[in-house]
């Protein structure tokens, strides 16, 4: 009887002794499984956002994101769902390798100042938890808001049906090397406030939920340790995180994708976009960001939970 309940204690402990670069491998690598499953519905997402721009009641091309995948499919195929992903695997490894590497380090930081006397894994505080969450999460945006730009403007390009403003790129090396050699450094980083407004919004939230589902369906006893916990707990907190973030996620994917100076910055986006658009139009997209960030925060936890465990054993063999 006492192998099970070693080993049970042994899935809890080790992303707790995990070292700082097995946690940004192991969150990368959850991310980039998650994303290659949900970036159709994040180039849908993106459309949706910049459809009507500065223009109320304009025509949808788009009314729904099921609808919308079937139009870009049969227009631009399969590779034009999937546009963007080359880029969108390397921001996930900097981003949530970030976010979810920097979260647990920032968390046992907090709590061991502010809670010397009591095991940092023992302490779950709703407001440390929101502000390491938070923390990491801009410290992913500012690393990966490049990637994430040509993303946008990868996903927003079509030949077929022009929605927003359109920027071509052959490649990641592509975006990166025009934008550098036409604005220098400092355009590869437009929109970068927009990126930490909307990445600490969503990460704030998303590892607290998840954590405080988690825990409280443990403690009552409601479900145990495993896949079915991490689903539920990981569908509660993408949820969460869609509500929150998708205004922001409006914002800067509109900043992102503009090629002059229609928008000052992301707080000018917001007003210019609810005034010409109303209130409603910080949901654009709503749908989509749905389908995307609720399958991928489910197999992105629920990925890390398990590439916690192999990097943990990985470095304990090594150790």
């Amino acid at each position: 009887m006492s192998e099970p309940k070693e080993e049970k204690h042994n899935q809890k402990t080790a992303a707790h002794k995990v070292s700082k670069f097995g946690s940004f491998v192991a969150g990368g690598l959850a991310a980039c499984i998650a994303v290659t499953v949900t970036n159709p519905f994040d180039t849908v997402k993106t459309r949706m956002q910049l459809q009507g721009e500065m223009h109320a009641g304009a025509a949808k091309v788009y009314t729904n994101p099921i609808q919308a995948v079937g139009v870009i499919f049969k227009n631009e195929g399969m590779r034009g769902l999937q546009k963007g992903l080359s880029s969108a695997y390397i921001y996930q490894i900097a981003l949530n390798g970030s976010r979810l590497g920097f979260y647990e380090p920032i968390r046992r930081l907090l709590n061991n100042t502010f809670y010397p006397n009591i095991e940092s894994h023992k302490v779950q505080n709703i407001g440390i938890n929101v502000v390491a969450g938070a923390s990491s999460g801009i410290i992913g945006a500012v690393v990966g808001s490049p990637l994430f730009l040509i993303k946008t403007r990868m996903q927003s390009y079509s030949n077929a049906i022009h929605i927003g403003q359109q920027t071509h790129y052959t490649s990641v090396f592509n975006g990166l090397s025009t934008i550098f050699r036409n604005e220098g450094f400092k355009g590869l980083y437009r929109g970068v406030d927009a990126a930490i407004l909307r990445t600490g919004v969503g990460s704030s939230v998303q590892l607290p939920i998840y954590n405080i589902c988690k825990n409280f369906f443990l403690k009552n006893d409601i479900l145990n340790d495993g896949t079915a916990l991490h689903l539920l707990s990981s569908t509660i907190s993408g949820f969460g995180v869609a509500v929150v973030m998708n205004p922001w996620d409006v914002v800067l994917t509109r900043v992102y994708n503009q090629k002059g100076n229609l928008y000052k910055g992301p707080i000018d986006c917001f007003v210019k976009t609810v005034k010409a658009e109303g209130f409603s139009a910080l949901y654009k997209g709503f749908g989509a960001q749905i389908l995307r960030i609720g399958p991928h925060t489910i197999l992105c936890l629920t990925f890390l939970e398990q590439t916690m465990k192999l990097v943990y054993a990985v470095e304990s063999r090594f150790a």
